[in-house]
């Protein structure tokens, strides 16, 4: 029995008869009995380190089964075992608590190395990506483009000369001290005021609004500024608060850009080509519009409306990384060479058995890929809408081409906000999502997701992420169930 599971055992024995009395001692490290000691901070990273080390080490998690590590709180059980670590490994990227941490860099020897697994895994050919900050801000960014030498000192207007949709729409840049400059605002009709003019070879920055959720598409006529000739005309297509499509521009830079070339009007991405997809203004958008007088044009204040905000490439970040990096199996695979690095140069007597059992660990996580792979291939794309409590799930959705849809809040520490709650149902509503995700310790008790999936009538599917169990008791039991269920609850 391994250190990790014997502490479980005892612990809920414990609890199970009342007692504080002395049970026989669990396997725990120790410091003479001439056995590699590997402490880890969670259980995924014991079941990735136990995989490595195989009968050469042992390996204890501090973190319980079922015990989240954002927030588990060391005792001091927990400093001893540290203290008679060899070798300490910890995911951080922020994952594990400050407490945590706090113990594993102060308790251990002053000759035991603490690693962050995930933190040293972009070396082995990870790739780490950041945590959103402001979900609202999580959309493309849509601007406005002039190509080419029309001729110098020459403007062209880019004018809004029909749209079609289900509410209205405006166009707007907010200058220096938050007084918006409005370009295109069907509110008051569409006419020859509703035009942006710009140099030849520049662009701006603009946001969007869209009062109600649908499908708009916007004629637009790109004219000479002088002589009000037409240069070419052109239409771009949004898909507000509903399921965009397959290839829609749900992320990155793209502008509504005239040719003067050519004459080709539509969207233009930084590779420099045009196109006619569809932009997403996806339902977490959504906003209530200021009390400011100068937003009236948007609706009256505290209106619901959709917005897509000016200068934000891709998304709005303040600098984390997401930590929940074994949700793509490349990063956990790349986990398992970190480990096995760390494993050698501590017992390089026992380099071959670990560099052999990495190689085969790294087989099983690829073989648990492809069957990952094929389960969430069966899912229709239009479906593969994920909506869980926090931001734990990119990589997932990343690796496997889902579709985070809507979170009740980017971290799990933070109370969701009214405008939160309503995005999130309007998400719900408007993609049709016929389940939502919880993960095993938010199942019991009220919570803001289950009570939104339970007013519209849809599924609550268990999802795993930050722990192993006795139902997901290793990593690839984990990557796999979670597939089983993504595809049950979605197909």
């Amino acid at each position: 029995m391994t250190g990790r599971c014997a502490r479980a055992l005892s612990a809920l024995a414990l609890t199970a008869l009342g007692v504080t009395a002395c049970a026989p001692a669990p396997e725990v490290p120790q410091r003479d009995d001439g056995v590699t000691d590997v402490v880890t901070t969670t259980g995924i990273l014991a079941d990735l380190a136990q995989g490595v080390a195989g009968d050469a080490a042992r390996v204890t998690a501090l973190v319980p089964p079922g015990a989240d590590p954002h927030s588990f709180e060391p005792g001091l059980r927990d400093i001893r075992t540290v203290a008679h670590a060899d070798l300490v490994l910890a995911n951080h990227l922020l994952l594990e608590d400050q407490a945590l941490m706090d113990t594993v860099r102060n308790a251990r020897p002053e000759s035991t190395e603490l690693v962050t697994v995930s933190e040293n895994s972009e070396t082995y050919g990870a790739t780490l990506i950041p945590l959103v900050e402001d979900l609202t801000l999580d959309t493309p960014w849509l601007g406005a483009q002039v190509v080419g030498d029309h001729g110098a000192g020459q403007a062209v207007d880019l004018v809004l000369t029909e749209s079609s949709g289900p509410g209205e729409v405006a166009a707007y840049l907010t200058g220096t001290f938050g007084q918006p400059v409005r370009y295109f605002d069907t509110s008051d009709s569409v006419d020859d005021r509703d035009k942006l003019r710009l140099p030849t070879g520049a662009h701006t920055h603009l946001s969007w609004s869209f009062t109600e959720a649908g499908r708009y598409e916007l004629d637009i006529s790109a004219r000479d500024a002088d002589s009000g000739a037409e240069i070419g005309a052109g239409s771009i297509r949004l898909a507000v608060g509903v399921d965009p499509g397959v290839d829609a521009v749900r992320e990155g830079h793209v502008d509504v850009a005239v040719d003067t070339h050519t004459g080709e009007v539509g969207l233009r991405g930084d590779d420099h080509e045009f196109s006619d997809r569809v932009v997403e203004v996806p339902a977490r958008a959504l906003q209530q519009v200021p009390p400011d007088p100068a937003y009236r044009f948007l609706g009256r204040p505290g209106a619901e409306v959709y917005v897509l905000p000016q200068a934000v490439l891709g998304k709005h970040v303040h600098g984390e990384i997401d930590p929940h990096t074994w949700h793509d199996p490349a990063n956990a695979a790349a986990a398992v060479r970190v480990i096995e690095d760390k494993l050698a140069a501590l017992d390089p007597a026992n380099a071959e058995t670990f560099a052999a059992n990495s190689a085969r660990l790294r087989e099983e996580i690829d073989a648990v890929d492809k069957e990952v792979r094929a389960l969430i291939d069966d899912i229709p794309p239009e479906n593969r809408n994920l909506v869980t409590t926090h931001d734990g799930y990119g990589y997932l959705a990343a690796a496997y081409d889902l579709n985070v849809a809507g979170v009740v809040s980017p971290n799990p520490a933070v109370e969701p906000s009214a405008r939160d709650v309503i995005a999130l149902t309007r998400t719900l509503q408007h993609l049709e999502v016929p389940a939502v995700f919880l993960e095993p310790t938010e199942q019991n008790g009220p919570g803001t997701l289950s009570e939104i999936a339970r007013d519209l009538g849809l599924n609550v599917c268990t999802i795993h992420g930050d722990m192993l169990s006795d139902a997901v008791p290793t990593y690839l039991d984990l990557m796999k169930t979670n597939a089983l269920t993504l595809r049950r609850c979605l197909q």
